[in-house]
């Protein structure tokens, strides 16, 4: 984006943000002429930042993760470790649970890039680690759970929950009771 003029970089940001929207409403089928009516511009003007609709879903993609990962470090401070850790990963639930048809979307042919897949799970995982080990440290949570356990536990309840009319509100209810499970409250 350096190099742009400013009002085509406003249109990159609107675009992106009214697109994380949709997404989250509507799953990885959301309309992009409905995502380019919202964000007040054209459909070519959409097209010009992102040539095809997986180009848009990998930049949502990474938009959120990022978001994911600030979060994680905001929360490395808290005064409650068990809180934090429960913030963030409600956080990365609640993501998951809005993404509904992504995985789908960003492999239509079937097959993930592994090299992706795994980055992205390298990356959340970094973020988490600080909040888990403070949490392990304190005592909060048993000694044996990792990151990895912790991705795939949210990992299965946004699978489990995809198609639940209430997706969301039933992903934070899976989480709640496992993490009580994996962090029982004192």
């Amino acid at each position: 984006m350096p190099g742009q003029r400013a009002d085509a970089r406003r249109n990159y940001a609107r675009i992106l943000a009214v697109a994380e929207e949709e997404v989250a409403a509507h799953g990885a089928d959301a309309s992009l002429e409905q995502i380019a009516r919202v964000a007040g511009v054209g459909s070519a003007t959409v097209r010009r930042h992102f040539p095809g609709r997986r180009a848009l879903l990998d930049a949502v993609f990474r938009e959120r993760v990022e978001a994911l990962c600030e979060r994680a470090r905001a929360l490395a401070g808290a005064q409650d470790a068990r809180a934090a850790l429960l913030d963030w990963l409600r956080a990365l639930t609640a993501y998951s649970a809005s993404a509904r048809g992504m995985a789908a979307a960003m492999a239509p042919d079937g097959a993930f890039d592994e090299e992706a897949v795994h980055s992205c799970a390298a990356v959340l995982g970094d973020a988490c680690a600080p909040l888990l080990r403070r949490a392990a440290d304190e005592g909060v949570v048993g000694g044996g759970v990792t990151v990895a356990d912790l991705i795939t536990l949210v990992t299965g309840i946004a699978l489990a929950t995809e198609h639940h009319p209430r997706a969301a509100a039933e992903a934070d209810r899976l989480l709640t009771l496992a993490f009580a499970g994996v962090s029982p409250a004192r």
